[in-house]
């Protein structure tokens, strides 16, 4: 029947309702709404109730509320989170292992969250939740009940089942509860219960929560009783000795389509079917169980000590690798033994390896994260072997099994228990093992490969674990390394190294000093590629290394010890593995300030520009006044043997220019560095072939100027020296000429005046070549190599690294775009050529057994070393033909300065009163003199061949030059040789490039 809804109970109602109960504090009429809101949510409306039992109901129901409500909040347990998290987790491990490890992760997230203040209390909740049945759990199969009990009890529950109402039946529970007890201990209970308030509102609901679970225990015993009881009686009529009496019931009748379609369009009929069938089905295999020798309860005591790696009764370690299982079990039960042997076998391997002592700081971490998570594993097993121990407590003798099913712990049970650190133990065993011959960041590469490149989720998670107590050591010694500028690296594990002493070093550094790369800065330290960790980029790796060497060239070559110290204070933190975003940041922070304080230091503290400067003005002749003083004031000098040459004589020259040209102006820093020595002489030499001027560099700034470095200054300074001495000397003997041309060198034979015209003409060529030759190095080479090293110098992100590599592209610009270091096109190919015929032979070897031959019998071609007629050799010889030439000119200025004289004594003797003393004087003279004066007249034949010839050479290595410019793959080259040869003066006969390499 319809009827009104509830009224709310207001708070006065309430609290007069229960005076025997302690004056709580007056509630808000909020809290009074939200409670008779939760009560209509939670108990339903009867329709066949009347108002004033719906009253009661709702009034009761009120109460029952607020007492919990006004009860003290503090359960019987303390107010322990990590003793609640630890109930919640041991229960998980129980029941549900898998979810034991992300409740862990979230109730870290808990903890981490500031704005719940009642962690406690929600755990609690969920811990007390958690006891509570599931609903869809199996109906258990109960005894069969007599026949008289059953109806009975069903009569009764039908006749009090439209009668009792909720209040009702809580009372009624209650009271049959307080009934089985004996009078006295009622007695003493309502006494404890009147002497103690406070736990009065605690008695009152423990008992509203015992009443409720006494009366829905009843009720579904009434309804399993009911269906047991039909199919009884149907299975009675159905055997029945008359026969069937009636139809069986409409259920009974149908086949399986008709079941099925029935199932279909009444869900909820059939839905309690397959539970119960399981618990069938779990009676009937309990009932057919067949007791195993030894048996399963044997097995579970002796479980424990087995994944503990100890021997037992039933099951022993034979090796470290074996475990010996009875012979007696069938085989589901040695299935089962075999999954659980895994990880004891895994714990032992890994225990001998935790014992094992370690080759470096990283193994010992390694050691020490597989010795944690086995201490976990131990904890796991120690909360089975409790669970076990319980359940063997409570197992039931006379039960099949003895009740192992029912006692929640069997063999299966342990293997899903061990499931997720049997896998743990597998992927540390593999780690273990591979380990063996890894250590730094191999041994982290190895780890991290887990857990970026494996499809298992979990075992990606737990790799990640592990990694970040294993890479300690290494973020220590990076911590180290990039903060304070020192490898404190006792086992050589870091991806940074200390050079050292050994061949494999000592050829290495060889090698970079071939390359230009030796100095305190690239000598110090190195980095090994193989030990660079996966996590960590390869660029990452390269900025690491620069911010230490950087640091410690700071304190011990700069001599700044104090800043390294200041700087380590303030920006030290502490590394750790998982947030790169934030270590990115951090190295990228100490890389820019380490790389600006060095960069100051070199540039402002040490003048590296300016003495990069000074080499370019003095050391590349870039000087011009001072270059053309120091010239002309040696050259006297010079001429002589180098064996009369003597140092103060030199410096004092030196200093001369200096104080005449602009070079005065330098500061003294650079002044002071210049200095003029000789070289290593030989039989022969003048000194012009030993002079050279030096430029001495100190540390720090000889990390960038090199030792090679000095070696190709001194090699462009001895070449452009050689090409300013032979203009010099091209340039005096041209002035010397054209001033004689208007004096002693006018003569009418026509012979010296051809001589003179062709001797002319090809030194007007030399000096062309010669002003080329030395414009193209000092302006097209040099100059364009310095605005670029300018360019890369100056940068904002330049660092010592690319200061040093933009010098040395500097120099190797110079040297390869000088002529000094570039290889003629056809020497090329017959190196390519020689080299190819080597690598045939080598193959051919193999096959017929005749080595150093090809297939045709002849012998193999050696590999040129140097090419003898490369552009320095040609250079090198055209210089020393114009020498020559330059000579040769001297004595045909010589010759005609003789001439000159005997021709002006001839025109004295014409005058008649000379010619008699004349005719006197050559009556008296010796035959001699005559002899001498068609002496003078025979040497200029042999002064024009010799003129001739040299010209000829000259011509014939211009040619031989060009020829081998024009196939030069740099543009520069290629314009050089069309700068000298503009006016198609000199033909390159085609092919002449090709016989390059014939004479």
């Amino acid at each position: 029947m319809d009827r009104k809804p509830r009224k709310p109970v207001p708070a006065a109602a309430t609290a007069a309702a229960t005076p025997a109960r302690k004056a709580a504090p007056v509630m808000s009429d909020r809290i009074n709404t939200a409670i008779n809101g939760l009560i209509h949510h939670f108990v339903p409306d009867d329709p066949n109730e009347d108002e004033d039992a719906a009253q009661r109901r709702q009034q009761y129901c009120f109460n029952m509320v607020r007492t919990v409500l006004e009860s003290p909040t503090s359960p019987d347990l303390a107010t322990d989170v990590n003793h609640t998290m630890d109930l919640i987790r041991k229960k998980l491990t129980v029941d549900r292992p898998n979810d034991a490890w992300r409740f862990s992760q979230l109730y870290s997230r808990l903890l981490a969250l500031p704005v719940l203040n009642q962690k406690w209390a929600i755990l609690y909740l969920l811990y007390q939740l958690s006891d509570s049945p599931d609903p869809n759990n199996p109906i258990p199969v109960l005894p069969e009940v007599p026949e008289e009990e059953s109806e009975e009890s069903q009569d009764g529950a039908d006749e009090g089942e439209d009668d009792v109402d909720m209040p009702t039946a809580l009372a009624a529970s209650t009271a049959a509860t307080r009934g089985s007890q004996p009078a006295a201990e009622r007695r003493g209970t309502a006494r404890t219960t009147a002497d103690r308030p406070e736990v009065s509102g605690r008695t009152s609901r423990a008992s509203a929560a015992g009443a409720a679970s006494n009366l829905q225990t009843s009720q579904q015993t009434q309804r399993q009783s009911t269906v047991t009881r039909q199919e009884q009686e149907a299975f009675d009529e159905a055997f029945a000795r008359d026969g069937l009496k009636k139809f069986p019931p409409e259920k009974a009748r149908r086949g399986p389509e008709e079941a099925a379609a029935a199932a279909s369009q009444d869900p909820a009929a059939t839905a309690s079917a397959p539970a119960r069938d399981v618990a069938l089905k779990s009676a009937h295999l309990a009932d057919s169980y067949v007791e195993t020798n030894p048996s399963e309860k044997t097995l579970l005591r002796d479980i424990p000590f087995t994944l503990q790696g100890l021997n037992s009764e039933t099951m022993v370690f034979a090796k470290d690798t074996v475990l010996v299982l009875p012979p007696t079990l069938p085989a589901p039960i040695v299935s089962l033994l075999h999954t659980l042997a895994e990880p004891a076998l895994l714990y032992r391997r890994l225990d001998n390896f935790v014992r094992s002592p370690a080759k470096g700081l990283l193994g010992q971490s390694l050691r020490a994260a597989i010795s944690s998570e086995l201490r976990a594993y131990l904890s796991l097993v120690a909360t089975l072997e409790s669970q076990i121990r319980r359940a063997l407590a409570a197992l039931d003798g006379a039960a099949p099994r003895h009740g192992i099913g029912r006692a929640g712990v069997t063999l299966k049970r342990c293997v899903v228990w061990t499931r997720e650190a049997t896998m743990g133990l597998r992927l540390m065993a593999l780690i273990a093992e591979e380990s063996t011959n890894k250590r730094g960041g191999q041994l982290i590469s190895l780890i991290h490969s887990f857990s970026i490149s494996h499809g298992d989720p979990v075992v990606g998670a737990f790799a990640e674990r592990l990694l970040a107590p294993v890479a300690r050591p290494f973020y220590d010694i990076l911590r180290r390394w990039i903060y304070d500028g020192e490898l404190a690296d006792p086992y050589c594990e870091f991806f940074v190294r200390e050079q050292g002493s050994g061949a494999d070093d000592a050829k290495r550094q060889e090698a970079a000093r071939a390359k230009g790369h030796s100095s305190v800065w690239n000598d110090k330290y190195e980095i090994d590629p193989a030990m660079i960790p996966s996590i960590m980029r390869t660029d990452f790796a390269e900025k690491v290394f620069l911010i230490g060497k950087s640091l410690n060239f700071i304190r011990h070559s700069c001599a700044d010890a104090q800043w390294v110290e200041n700087y380590s204070k303030g920006a030290s933190k502490e590394l750790r593995y998982g947030d790169t975003e934030t270590l990115e940041a951090w190295i990228d922070e100490a890389y820019k300030t380490t790389m600006r304080r060095l960069m100051h230091l070199m540039t402002d503290k040490f003048h590296l520009f300016d003495h990069l400067a000074a080499l370019k003005k003095y050391v590349l002749l870039g000087q011009g006044d001072f270059v053309a003083l120091l010239m002309e004031s040696l050259a006297p000098n010079l001429d002589r043997p180098a064996t009369a040459q003597y140092r103060h004589t030199l410096t004092s020259q030196l200093d001369h220019a200096i104080r005449g040209s602009n070079a005065q102006f330098e500061p003294p820093e650079i002044l002071r560095r210049l200095d003029a020595r000789m070289l290593q002489q030989s039989h022969g030499d003048t000194g012009w072939d030993c002079f050279t001027l030096e430029y001495k560099i100190g540390a720090p700034v000889d990390c960038v100027v090199t030792e090679w470095a000095n070696k190709q200054y001194l090699k462009v300074f001895n070449f452009l020296w050689y090409v300013k001495r032979v203009e010099f000397a091209l340039s005096s003997t041209w002035h010397k000429c054209m001033t004689g041309s208007r004096g002693v060198l006018q003569t009418d034979d026509p012979a010296v005046l051809q001589a003179w015209k062709t001797t002319r003409g090809t030194l007007a060529e030399m000096v062309h070549f010669v002003g080329q030759l030395q414009y193209y190095i000092l302006f097209e080479v040099i100059e364009a190599s310095w605005a670029v090293l300018q360019k890369e110098i100056r940068r904002e992100d330049c660092t010592l690294d690319g200061l040093i590599s933009a010098h040395h592209a500097y120099l190797t610009s110079i040297t390869n775009k000088g002529l000094l270091g570039v290889s003629r096109r056809a020497f090329m190919e017959l190196r390519q050529a020689a080299a190819q015929a080597q690598a045939m032979a080598a193959t051919n070897s193999s096959k017929t057994g005749a080595p150093g031959e090809l297939h045709n019998g002849h012998h193999l071609p050696d590999i040129p070393a140097e090419d003898t007629h490369g552009f320095p050799a040609q250079l090198k010889e055209l210089l020393r033909n114009m020498l020559s030439f330059r000579d040769s000119v001297d004595g045909l200025y010589s010759w005609a300065v003789s001439d000159f004289t005997r021709r002006q004594e001839a025109d004295v003797l014409r005058t008649p009163s000379m010619a008699a003393a004349a005719a006197a004087v050559d009556d008296d003279a010796e035959p001699g003199s005559h002899a001498a004066t068609a002496a003078i007249a025979s040497e200029l034949p042999a002064l024009q061949a010799r003129l001739l010839s040299l010209g000829k050479q000259f011509r014939k290595r211009v040619v031989y030059l060009l020829a081998d410019l024009g196939y030069q793959k740099d543009t520069d080259l290629r314009f050089l040789g069309v700068s000298m040869n503009f006016n198609d003066v000199y033909t390159i006969p085609p092919g002449r490039h090709r016989q390059g390499t014939k004479r």
